[in-house]
């Protein structure tokens, strides 16, 4: 079975069909830059185009960066604040939308590194911001948004999210001591058995991941950053019919 996951991120906005059965895009990605100012009509204008791309007409999931609840979001740290108190899931045209990170968590915990995995588990997500996931014995807590922990006087992310990298254009070591002492400071207080690092850094986990000295367990995510395509597809999937 496959089904339209759609994944909105500060710099792009990206969707594909999924197979259920396996976590793999049914058809290559369609990725569409996110629209500045990041305005609700205007990214719902680009999630129809990316519906209409693949000519889908079934349930559709859509991520966003921020905290959402019963599809209404209430905040919006990487996006146009009028997005505050929206329901998105109506301007998406019945969509299910849930928090970025925490349908690439969902992802990567079914399809990914998390497999199988018991305990306390915890996925970061590294991009425009910094996503979180956390999963005690497989189960969620939603909307923990750690990247917006505070160190040094500000947001955790506008230290060392991969933004920030690429603006103060710091060396992949550099970078890693800054990722180290966020890390440091989620494991005193989450005490995790396992960290998965998922967003666009994903993909290149060997250029920073050896810098890393941490006593908890830190894996790049299995999915890498179509965690988030995956785990909107599998929300979605939950308004489908049971099959006779």
């Amino acid at each position: 079975m496959n089904v339209l996951g759609i994944d909105i991120g500060g710099s792009g906005i990206k969707g594909a069909p999924v197979d259920l059965a396996t976590g793999e895009l049914a058809a290559d990605r369609l990725r569409i830059p996110t629209p500045h100012p990041a305005k609700p009509d205007a990214v719902a204008e680009v999630v129809g185009q990316i519906v209409a791309h693949f000519g889908y007409t079934g349930p559709v999931g859509v991520t966003f960066p921020g905290i959402v609840i019963d599809n209404v979001v209430k905040s919006a740290a990487n996006v146009h604040h009028s997005w505050i108190g929206v329901d998105a899931g109506t301007l998406f045209g019945g969509a299910v939308v849930l928090n970025d990170a925490d349908a690439a968590g969902v992802a990567e915990l079914t399809f990914g590194e998390g497999r199988g995995r018991t305990g306390t588990v915890l996925m970061l997500t590294f991009g425009t911001g910094i996503g979180s996931a956390l999963f005690v014995d497989g189960l969620l807590v939603p909307n923990t948004e750690l990247g917006h922990l505070e160190l040094h006087g500000k947001d955790a992310e506008h230290r060392a999210s991969d933004r920030v990298r690429e603006e103060e254009d710091l060396s992949w070591e550099k970078w890693a001591g800054r990722v180290e002492e966020y890390l440091r400071h989620v494991a005193m207080l989450f005490s995790p058995s396992l960290i998965i690092i998922g967003g666009g850094v994903s993909k290149k986990a060997e250029k920073f991941l050896p810098h890393i000295r941490l006593d908890v367990p830190i894996v790049p995510a299995g999915l890498q950053n179509q965690a988030g395509i995956v785990g909107a597809a599998m929300a979605a999937a939950k308004k489908l019919p049971p099959p006779r």
